[in-house]
């Protein structure tokens, strides 16, 4: 796949969101005017079959853990599920991106959660309060986003004064909404980031289609 690497820009400090297809385009969030970095990835076949295998079944998955990269058994993740043929390219791949996550943040220790979701979890568009959130959605539909041009940050929260989101005013143009595509890595600044106080990345829960019920949901956060 060719490098990609594509630039929303605004006039103002932590606004900028880089697109790539390289995982080391991921280091580029610690540029002043990068709030988002999103990774763009086509996965290998016996990843894919996992993934589409998994969310076939009825079974709920909701798993938080604090890792310890260097001594964490990511091939004992899913254990229900290891049945399933390319079980072991999703753990590695859990493991890649875990792995990349504490490089980047020189940490040891990361806080992980897996979930699958048949709707909605945070279905208005927000900002995390966490420092920098990785996020990546193993299924058909990720993660949407606005860039900053297009938000009125004072709509955010109790400022929509209970309206929806394309109703209170917060989306200035609702063509201008992005989505994560599925296995992309998105990783956002957020409202804890210093030095980007009140420029976190605004994104919300996709709704999710007929096509894609389910998704499963990997979010990574440093300890």
């Amino acid at each position: 796949m060719p490098a990609l690497a594509q630039c929303f820009e605004s006039t103002t400090a932590g606004s900028v969101a880089v697109v790539s297809n390289e995982l080391a385009d991921l280091a580029r969030i610690y540029e002043p005017e990068v709030n988002l970095c999103l990774i763009r990835r086509q996965p290998e076949e016996p990843l894919r079959t996992f993934v589409t295998e998994l969310l076939r079944r009825p079974h709920e998955i909701e798993l938080a853990a604090e890792v310890c990269f260097e001594r964490f058994d990511f091939r004992a993740l899913l254990p229900d599920f290891q049945d399933i043929p390319g079980h072991a390219a999703w753990w590695r791949d859990v493991a890649r991106l875990a792995g990349a996550y504490c490089d980047l943040f020189e940490t040891e220790r990361v806080g992980l959660r897996l979930r699958t979701l048949d709707k909605p979890m945070c279905p208005r568009f927000h900002v995390d309060h966490v420092p920098c959130r990785l996020v990546c959605t193993y299924g058909d539909i990720g993660t949407e986003w606005l860039p900053d041009e297009y938000v009125d940050r004072a709509k955010l929260g109790p400022g929509a004064k209970g309206l929806p989101d394309e109703e209170s005013g917060l989306i200035l143009d609702e063509t201008a909404i992005r989505s994560m595509p599925a296995y992309a890595v998105g990783l956002m600044k957020g409202a804890k980031w210093e030095g980007n106080e009140g420029h976190g990345v605004v994104h919300r829960s996709p709704k999710l289609a007929p096509s894609a019920p389910r998704r499963l949901l990997l979010t990574l956060d440093a300890l």
